[in-house]
């Protein structure tokens, strides 16, 4: 249930007789800066997020998170792996070419590229075909249910753009390529990119010529990434910015009862941590990797003391789990969703029965500038690991450094946060984590850790084509469950999303954490 704080009406009208009349531009904030704006380069959703008002999708979410029309008009499925999209017309890049068929066309070619990053964001794709100036197919490796939640986390680029500036082939945040596109953009968004500075800042001004009809009354936006919690509510309160997402969790009452606007809702994200399951441990070279053990797996999970973590770290705000995904994301099954209790000792016999009585060495890798209080629930699962008889190397790092390294396997266990983006659904887990990573094919873009489940991989080829809904989502929730039970994650919590505001600032919250301000407003 959303919650949202206002302090006194006297106080709030004060803050808002103190802000500008006139004032269209918006500040905001958040803990980390965007990894690129190459849309093709990268698998982070706040960078997606921030591209979003830039560029636009064939078909996109509503306020209600439901698909909807975009540069995409209607769609049918011409045959069972060929969908045929009409393409809106009278739609113009920032730059003032119009959009058609060929862009869709180099987009998806550029996308499906195998040094994309971000090509098993449409790994049912095989490419895509013009058929005229405004009809494109998309030819499938078979039927799929989810290929419009899929598309809907996909921008599309300029053709002339990219061939002009040398771009048609996609940059790459883990592999360390970059474009032209890598600092610069041009889109169809509500938004253009007025300037891109890393680390510093981004400014977009609005697109007078956006196609659609803008709900928004903003000129422009100056995102500045801000790392310290401290710093960055000081900024909102002193009127540096005008908004916060996310806010940190220990200062919302203090925001609220500076009269400032607070806004809570649940969200889709789940925080977990992954598993070294190849040969050896980073920390431990030419011995046999303790991790490829269940029992030892089951006693790191068992050693977490989620409760703690909950209270303490999350500030009571966050849900303990025991899946990937969120109650609300088709496959999830409640009856699965319970973590083990917490029992050191108990963990420490199963440590003891793996043949590990006196522990093993393992490095722990965290970003410290991306998911809610990242940085302090790792200092806090080190400690409870190293109780267990575990000796913990713990780093935590910006993740500018950190998601390049935890992409390329370079740690043992490593956080991660999964909202199923962007097709809201369970296959997003199977085929992007549990499923065995095979370079061209798309599945386990995000399984840098070596887990290969014959198990898994049969239900994520099924699950692919399967029509029948309550078949396909049995095979998810069987997915699910073969990796909970065989420990291959440890799942920690499903995260709150909080944000602050001036009470001038209207902007809407989503489960999905995503800031849509094509839909805010200042007053």
């Amino acid at each position: 249930m959303k919650a949202v704080w206002l302090a006194s009406a006297a106080l709030a009208g004060a803050f808002a007789l103190a802000a500008p009349a006139a004032a269209k531009t918006l500040k905001w904030s958040s803990q980390g800066d965007i990894a690129t704006l190459d849309p093709y380069a990268h698998t982070e959703s706040f960078t997606s997020n921030v591209q979003h008002h830039i560029y636009d999708p064939l078909v996109r979410r509503n306020r209600k998170l439901e698909i909807e029309p975009a540069l995409a008009t209607s769609w049918k499925i011409v045959e069972p792996n060929r969908w045929r999209f009409t393409l809106r017309q009278g739609v113009k890049f920032h730059n003032g070419e119009t959009f058609d068929a060929d862009d869709v066309v180099a987009s998806i070619t550029r996308l499906l590229d195998p040094a994309a990053r971000a090509k098993g964001n449409l790994s049912s794709v095989e490419r895509a075909e013009k058929v005229d100036d405004f009809t494109v197919d998309f030819v499938l490796k078979g039927p799929y249910p989810l290929l419009l939640n899929d598309l809907s986390g996909i921008f599309i680029m300029s053709r002339k753009w990219m061939e002009a500036n040398n771009a048609l082939k996609p940059g790459n945040t883990t592999t360390g390529v970059t474009t032209h596109a890598s600092t610069n953009a041009n889109g169809t968004g509500p938004f253009k990119l007025d300037s891109y500075k890393p680390d510093v800042g981004t400014n977009l001004v609005v697109n007078e010529g956006w196609w659609d009809k803008a709900e928004h009354n903003l000129t422009r936006i100056e995102f500045k990434p801000i790392k310290s919690d401290a710093t960055r509510v000081a900024a909102l309160l002193s009127g540096e910015i005008d908004m916060m997402a996310p806010a940190p969790l220990q200062d919302l009452q203090r925001i609220a009862g500076a009269g400032m606007k607070v806004v809570e809702e649940p969200s889709l994200r789940v925080i977990f941590l992954g598993l070294n399951l190849r040969p050896e441990l980073l920390a431990m070279p030419g011995q046999k990797n303790p991790m490829l053990d269940r029992r030892v797996r089951q006693a790191l999970w068992q050693a977490i003391d989620l409760d703690t973590i909950q209270k303490r770290v999350m500030r009571g705000k966050s849900r303990n789990i025991g899946l990937l995904v969120a109650p609300p994301v088709p496959g999830y099954d409640a009856a699965l969703d319970a973590p083990p209790k917490f029992d050191a000792d108990g963990a420490k016999k199963l440590l003891a029965e793996a043949g590990y009585p006196n522990g093993f060495k393992t490095r722990l890798d965290c970003p410290n500038d991306r998911y809610i209080a990242d940085e302090q629930i790792c200092v806090a699962i080190a400690a409870m690991w190293k109780r267990a008889g575990v000796d913990v190397e713990l780093k935590t790092e910006t993740r500018a450094t950190y998601f390049p390294r935890q992409d390329k396997g370079e740690t043992d266990a490593y956080m991660l946060g999964w909202a199923t983006l962007p097709p809201m659904d369970s296959y997003s887990v199977l085929s992007a984590i549990f499923a065995t990573r095979k370079p061209g094919t798309g599945l386990g873009g995000n399984n840098p850790n070596g887990l290969s489940d014959p198990r898994l991989d049969d239900l994520a080829a099924k699950a692919a084509v399967e029509l029948d809904e309550p078949k396909r989502r049995a095979m998810l929730t069987e997915a699910l469950k073969i990796a909970r039970d065989e420990a291959y994650f440890i799942p920690l919590h499903q995260q709150p999303v909080a944000w602050a505001m001036k009470p001038a600032v209207e902007a809407p919250q989503f489960p999905d954490e995503y800031v849509r301000l094509w839909f805010a407003r200042v007053n």
